[in-house]
């Protein structure tokens, strides 16, 4: 600092000034390099990024990847109420998918983990698609992607959770084994090392992963039907896989996630032809509704529409249901359905009933449509 020609704010000392712009939101970077060169320099340098790291002041953020945003994540900050793209991996080619993959949050950085790359048809008629192993890290800090260590095992459509600090992983599918895996990982970013983990008692794949009281759940896509109502839960104090039965009594297959917030009170978001909100009576080990999702209303367009394919966050005590599309009736001609995709982004608190939703800033062109991965980041308290 003390090699500055000129101070960060004229009449405070540069290491106060430094930390003023330092505790600012991630969503307010672009206006302030727009103040001066200065101001610009400071915002991108390393001095600023690891002033920011050592206090730990990474922001709260929701890290969301569409189907319109060509591979490009982007990012919300509920703090500024602003979207801002995300640099570019550069590990996903031009004209190639990525799919399958799990993403999460850990020690102040997104991880985005395997998946699967598959190649248009038309730019690569002949390519098979590649599962990989590969994680991808983006430092919010820095402001940039970089590889870590890969997994054991390739593997897309599995389960993924984040227990105690690290990230557990279980189960999915690959090249080798199409009808699902038994093996699973746990991830240390500490150390920047997998290990491998007991292996499940049944293969599973197209499975969810989920952390609760201590323990990695991996959800079959066959929760909620008769012949398959039971989950893996393993156990990382000693070690051990366990069954549980009829714990999550619904299936992926009706749009289902799950987001767990403070105290262990767990939300989920079914489609049952509206989208309904429900919470675990933990004690009773019964689902309660704890209201819908509204439905959209387009302009000029006479009726109420349900949205599917979106994505449900949890960011700051407050659930977060993004983006998705409706199927919208034209009678123009001989009549059809027109996909919409939209960049609606509502808000509710689960705690606050009746729900009341509340639309936020909608997301930053061209993002918008189905949610192909989403995931909060919120910044540690401080002591």
């Amino acid at each position: 600092m003390e090699s500055r020609k000129q101070s960060i704010i004229p009449g405070l000392p540069d290491d106060l000034a430094l930390r003023c712009l330092a505790k600012l939101s991630h969503g307010c970077h672009g206006v302030l390099e727009c103040v001066s060169k200065g101001w610009r320099d400071l915002i991108r340098s390393p001095e600023y990024a690891n002033y920011k790291s050592r206090n730990g002041w990474s922001g709260s953020w929701l890290f969301v990847l569409t189907e319109r945003s060509k591979n490009q994540w982007i990012a919300y900050d509920p703090e500024a109420d602003r979207w801002h793209p995300l640099p570019r991996t550069g590990a996903v080619q031009e004209g190639w998918h990525h799919s399958g993959f799990a993403c999460v949050c850990v020690s102040n950085a997104l991880l985005v983990i395997g998946g699967c790359y598959a190649p248009s048809v038309s730019s690569f008629p002949h390519q098979k698609p590649v599962v990989t192993r590969d994680v991808m890290k983006f430092d919010p800090f820095k402001k940039e992607w970089k590889m870590v260590a890969s997994m054991q095992t390739p593997r897309t459509h599995f389960a993924c959770s984040v227990v105690s600090g690290k990230v557990y992983v279980a189960g999915g599918r690959n090249l080798t084994h199409s009808r699902g895996i038994t093996s699973a990982e746990v991830y240390d970013p500490v150390a920047d090392r997998w290990e491998e983990l007991p292996m499940m008692p049944r293969p599973q794949m197209d499975c969810l992963g989920l952390s609760y009281r201590g323990s990695f759940h991996v959800l079959s896509d066959q929760v909620g039907f008769a012949e398959q109502n039971s989950s893996e839960v393993f156990n990382p104090l000693d070690m051990t896989w366990s069954t549980v039965e009829d714990v999550w009594p619904f299936s992926r297959a009706m749009q289902f996630a799950v987001q767990v917030m403070e105290d262990d009170r767990v939300y989920t978001i079914v489609d049952w032809g509206e989208s309904l909100i429900k919470t675990r009576d933990t004690e009773k080990g019964e689902w309660n509704n704890v209201g819908s999702v509204p439905s959209v209303v387009l302009p000029n367009h006479p009726r109420e529409l349900e949205a599917f394919g979106y994505g449900f966050a949890a960011l700051r005590h407050e659930l977060y249901v993004i983006g998705g599309k409706v199927l919208k009736w034209e009678e123009s001609g001989a009549g059809r359905f027109d996909i919409v995709r939209l960049g609606v982004v509502r808000v509710c608190n689960p705690l606050d009933m009746p729900l009341k939703w509340r639309e936020t800033r909608p997301m930053c062109i061209p993002a918008g449509g189905s949610i192909i991965g989403c995931v909060s980041m919120e910044e540690a308290s401080s002591p």
